[in-house]
């Protein structure tokens, strides 16, 4: 009901580790419905029993990385993935076809608003809960006309993006 209401394109999510296979950008509400369907029906096992349903985002992706202690995150690099398994950017969404690094979407301006507008409110908030944040943050980024939106956190580097 919630995709008829809300049109596409939207994105459809497995809410659990589905190998970045879990993630449908649907172009359409039929492409929505049977993503929906498919998670619903095991295509993903436990990881699909819930389902993320998110807003569209027009950009750019781009993967940050920072070093964290605790108190402080230190950018560490950047890249950006490929995720598509066809020619030109189509077909589903695979865990990673290449990477290359650093990602030229994260000029110096777009770093340092990630840091101030993302990352360190992040490190307050995970102090100030009592549950400071102490290793690899990998933040999986949409670069779009109004700046950087957060699409997910890891706390791991990402795959294919490490091997660049």
């Amino acid at each position: 009901a919630y995709v008829e209401k809300v049109g596409a394109p939207i994105v459809i999510k497995a809410d659990g580790l589905a190998a970045g296979k879990g993630v449908t950008i649907a172009m359409t509400s039929d492409e929505a419905n049977a993503a929906l369907e498919a998670c619903f029906e095991g295509a993903f096992g436990a990881a699909g029993a819930e389902v993320v349903v998110e807003e569209y985002l027009t950009g750019e992706e781009a993967s940050f990385f920072c070093l964290c202690d605790g108190a402080t995150a230190l950018p560490f690099g950047t890249a950006q993935d490929h995720k598509r398994v066809g020619d030109g950017d189509t077909g589903p969404n695979t865990g990673g076809m290449g990477a290359y690094s650093p990602a030229p979407v994260m000029t110096a301006e777009m770093t340092e608003r990630t840091m101030r507008e993302i990352i360190e409110p992040t490190m307050r908030g995970m102090a100030n809960l009592g549950a400071p944040f102490a290793g690899i943050l990998f933040a999986g980024l949409m670069i779009t006309d109004q700046g950087p939106k957060l699409i997910e956190y890891n706390t791991r580097f990402g795959d294919p993006e490490c091997q660049v």
